[in-house]
């Protein structure tokens, strides 16, 4: 055999041990990214059936209390309570008598649902959020920052009211420290306007309805919308 043959034999075996790793690594490439996909599918169902089952629970417990309590229920798991007369006075963030009676009687109700042993992790949050019009309050030359310390005022309240009600008191250690972790205040100033059909102005580019813009919402954040939200952020670099 000639040195250029005892050359070419090792050199084509090496070729073929390439060709076996990079089939080696493509399968399992393959593999991991049919992994991915069923994880994905996994979480996006997950998250749809998470959103039914509350949307459909609550919708049943406040089928009865939408019209005197001028209460919406929305798919993306917001309750808004858009009757701002009842709320608060103007410029004010102290709960009225009106708004304590239904809070009174709305938040048994809503922990009932969301306190569910089934639920415990699957929420990942509970937002009180505060939010209103355009109004300015004239109290510094930013009406923007002004409503914004209104708006985390009214949603503290809120949440500091809560916290006084019997229904808060009779949970279990364990699901009141779950609760409090859940729950957050939030003030948005009139960051987040909507229109006399609940619509976000902003992205709609509708024109404002002043009073419902003047709103309360509870607002519940699922573990699987947030792992949602990370994967179409990768999907989308």
């Amino acid at each position: 055999m000639s040195k250029k043959e005892s050359f070419w034999i090792p050199y084509a075996d090496l070729m073929t041990v390439l060709m076996v790793i990079f089939l080696f690594i493509s399968l399992a490439y393959m593999g991991l990214v049919q992994f991915q996909k069923k994880e994905q599918d996994k979480i996006f169902e997950e998250y749809k059936l998470t959103k039914e089952n509350l949307l459909k629970e609550l919708q049943q417990t406040f089928e009865k209390d939408k019209e005197r309590w001028n209460l919406e229920l929305d798919e993306d798991l917001s309750i808004k309570f858009t009757n701002p007369q009842v709320l608060f006075d103007e410029g004010k963030s102290d709960v009225t008598p009106t708004f304590q009676n239904i809070l009174k009687e709305f938040l048994p109700k809503y922990l009932s649902v969301v306190m569910q042993d089934k639920y415990k992790d699957k929420i990942a949050e509970i937002r009180i959020e505060g939010h209103t019009n355009t109004k300015p309050i004239n109290k510094t030359n930013d009406p923007y920052i002004d409503n914004m310390e209104l708006s985390q005022n009214r949603a503290r309240n809120v949440l500091g009211f809560l916290r006084q009600q019997e229904c808060f008191f009779q949970l279990e250690t364990s699901k009141k420290e779950r609760l409090q972790y859940w729950l957050t205040a939030n003030g948005l100033s009139y960051g987040r306007t909507i229109d006399s059909n609940s619509n976000l102005t902003f992205n709609f580019n509708t024109e404002i309805d002043p009073n419902k813009s003047r709103r309360v919402e509870f607002r519940i954040v699922t573990t699987s919308e947030i792992l949602v939200e990370k994967i179409i952020e990768q999907l989308n670099k």
